[in-house]
């Protein structure tokens, strides 16, 4: 922790960096990730401050937009309405505990709060490929699960108008923990590709 302390000791250093911040935010995108500590937004993109708008859960879950109120949902409308984002990007990751304990069918009753988050995931089961359950990776239920939470962003009603109009586009990412490779989802070949 103390090289975290000593760091923000000395980020605000350089008031002359973060003086515009004060007058308001235009994000390029918002980005919804997983809470992973390995997957970091700004530093995949190389956003600065005020680039992106993020959203992050435990398995970048996009919940349904009729469970009632959720911070979630009010972060993605936020974003669409008031910000006026022109793009999204769902950005799942290789190695990722949330949809690895799905597709290994783990119990999760010590975690109760992380079971219940994770019904949220796809209204089927994740991983229902055997071999995907050989593999420590789980790439290819991250995949498909990337393109289910685009499809469930779809149902938001500020989405599908933004959609419609083409004011704002839909982005499927899927981010190499150990290479720092991204590649983006290509609706043409339903496969993810270099970007």
């Amino acid at each position: 922790m103390q090289p975290l302390i000593d760091n923000a000791r000395t980020f605000g250093q350089r008031p002359e960096e973060f003086a515009g911040l004060a007058e308001g935010q235009s994000p390029q995108a918002l980005f919804i990730t997983c809470s992973d500590s390995r997957v970091v937004p700004a530093l995949i993109t190389g956003a600065r401050p005020g680039e992106l708008f993020e959203l992050r859960t435990a398995g970048n879950i996009v919940p349904e937009p009729t469970g009632g109120p959720c911070g979630e949902a009010a972060t993605i409308e936020y974003a669409v309405e008031v910000l006026g984002v022109r793009d999204i990007v769902v950005c799942g990751h290789s190695h990722c505990g949330a949809v690895g304990a799905l597709v290994r069918r783990e119990d999760l009753t010590a975690v109760p709060a992380v079971r219940d988050w994770l019904a949220h995931a796809a209204a089927g089961p994740v991983g229902d490929n055997p071999a995907e359950h050989t593999d420590p990776t789980v790439a290819a239920a991250v995949q498909r699960h990337v393109v289910e939470q685009l499809e469930r962003l779809r149902t938001y009603p500020c989405v599908q108008r933004r959609l419609a109009d083409g004011r704002v586009r839909l982005h499927g990412w899927y981010y190499e923990v150990h290479t720092g490779r991204v590649r983006a989802h290509r609706s043409a070949t339903d496969a993810f590709e270099a970007l």
